[in-house]
């Protein structure tokens, strides 16, 4: 066990993550202690691996504030480096958007040249994620140039249902079988909380839709209908860009579900596989085969779909670079329009990230990350797809990132917005989460001496709470969404 011990509550969040990037498959542990002299200490098995302390700090760089915080990060980060001999592809940058720091250099007029080299030197990052961090904020520039990010929005509508749940997986969703009872009593809530969207909404201009879960394909087919029938009949699609649908699990498509969807203009689909790995989908508790997902992707295609993803993860149970390898070149002959690489993120949530404690061992081939994404990165451009947005997320095995390839005209426009947050996403369902963005900074309500320009509303996560309460979920965005 490895603890994190921090004077202060500030100086957990990045000690720990770092911590962890470092020793993916130790387990961490974080907490404040007070102690005059050290900010923070971290102890291996009861012995102390390091420490950064004040006394450390030459006297010409005591700050305050984000920049103490910067400067403790970077003594922590070499003495990490040190102790271990190793380095992090993103330095000691934690957070889920490190493009945002891109975009705002490129924004600002600053060029590539100064921005690549300014990135490896304050931020410790390598330079092919400088390089990668400004070529996505780049195409991402490219594409928000074209949206109406002040009147413009995004609608998300949640499905928290699975054909069954992933080992991986943290989400707010279950499976079909063990809520198959409320799936009618959680449209009725969700269609309520739709209409009650689109009454508030009626003067901004709605650009893109996602619908995501879960599987919202889990649904049959006469669900489907009745949820996109409430879209259609609610939205008007005069600046509608893009409507996507996560299909995700290829056993929950079906030619009828497909030919819904097609009727009801969706027009970006995901078909997600994760890995083409019989052995490891079978770990991960997929109940499917890579035929599955081949003869899946071929309906959607002949259902009419020109716009379809497929979303692998890199670093899987067992999983070795020669898999990926394999997968990838399956992957080529399906020929997909967009392709999602993750690195594997282990949530404590998610049955995975509770392995230890049951007294089983974490199987995480971490050291074939790298050279899997690598694989990825290659593949992609041998599909003429080029990386369009990236991000971030807690545990993220190697301290690597999640990577979105498109061919041209085929990135999607939703996850640029949900990265920048440039745009208001008004979101409906369990666990759904409302990002509103104002021109203008007001009041935050989760700090009353601040103020703000991104407000975040989110919906309980609980299935039955949020049907229970779905009154209450409508109210708290009319307190924002009518003015």
């Amino acid at each position: 066990m490895i603890q994190v011990i921090c004077s202060k509550e500030t100086y957990i969040y990045n000690g720990y993550h770092m911590v962890k990037a470092f020793y993916p498959l130790e387990e961490v542990v974080s907490g404040t202690e007070e102690k005059a002299s050290n900010y923070i200490t971290v102890y291996l098995d009861g012995h102390e691996l390091i420490a950064v302390t004040k006394g450390q700090i030459p006297e010409a760089y005591r700050y305050d504030g984000k920049e103490l915080k910067y400067r403790i990060d970077c003594l922590l980060y070499r003495a990490l480096s040190e102790v271990t001999k190793k380095t992090l592809a993103w330095g000691i940058l934690m957070g889920v958007r490190p493009t945002k720091i891109a975009m705002a250099e490129l924004e600002g007029g600053v060029s590539r040249e100064d921005f690549t080299a300014r990135f490896q030197r304050e931020f410790f990052a390598s330079g092919e994620k400088a390089e990668l961090a400004w070529r996505i904020a780049v195409r991402e520039k490219e594409l928000l140039d074209r949206l109406d990010t002040e009147r413009g929005y995004s609608l998300y509508i949640g499905i928290p249902f699975c054909p069954s749940v992933c080992t991986y997986c943290s989400f707010s969703s279950g499976a079909l079988s063990d809520w198959k009872d409320s799936v009618e009593d959680y449209l009725d809530a969700l269609c309520k909380e739709i209409e009650a969207v689109s009454r508030m909404a009626v003067k901004r201009r709605l650009n893109t839709i996602y619908i995501g879960g879960g599987t919202p394909t889990t649904l049959n087919a006469g669900q489907l209908e009745r949820l996109l029938a409430v879209i259609d009949e609610r939205f008007s699609r005069e600046y509608l860009l893009e409507y996507t649908v996560e299909a995700g699990r290829p056993d929950s498509i079906t030619e009828e579900k497909l030919a819904v969807l097609k009727a009801h203009g969706v027009t970006r689909l995901s078909v997600n596989p994760q890995s083409m790995q019989q052995k490891t989908l079978d770990i991960i508790g997929r109940r499917h085969t890579p035929a599955d997902i081949c003869a899946a992707y071929h309906m959607a295609r002949d259902a009419g779909f020109d716009n379809i993803n497929m979303d692998l993860i890199a670093g899987l149970p067992n999983e070795t670079a020669a898999d990926m390898s394999d997968t990838l070149a399956q992957i080529k002959e399906l020929a997909p329009d967009s392709l999602t690489v993750h690195s594997l993120a282990i949530k404590r949530a998610a049955r995975m990230g509770q392995a230890e404690a049951r007294g089983e061992k974490n199987c995480l081939v971490s050291e074939d990350i790298a050279q899997m994404i690598c694989l990825a990165a290659d593949a992609a451009e041998e599909m003429e797809m080029s990386p369009y947005y990236l991000y971030r997320q807690k545990n993220i095995a190697g301290n690597f990132e999640n990577v979105g390839y498109a061919k041209v005209d085929k990135a999607g426009i939703y996850n640029i917005l949900i990265m920048e947050e440039k745009q208001s996403i008004i979101a409906c369902g369990a666990g759904a989460s409302t990002k509103l963005v104002f021109k203008e900074p007001v009041e935050n309500p989760a700090n009353k001496r601040k103020k703000t320009n991104l407000i975040r509303l989110e919906n309980v996560k609980a299935i039955d709470a949020y049907i229970s309460r779905v009154d209450e979920m409508i109210e708290r965005k009319g307190e924002w969404l009518w003015r």
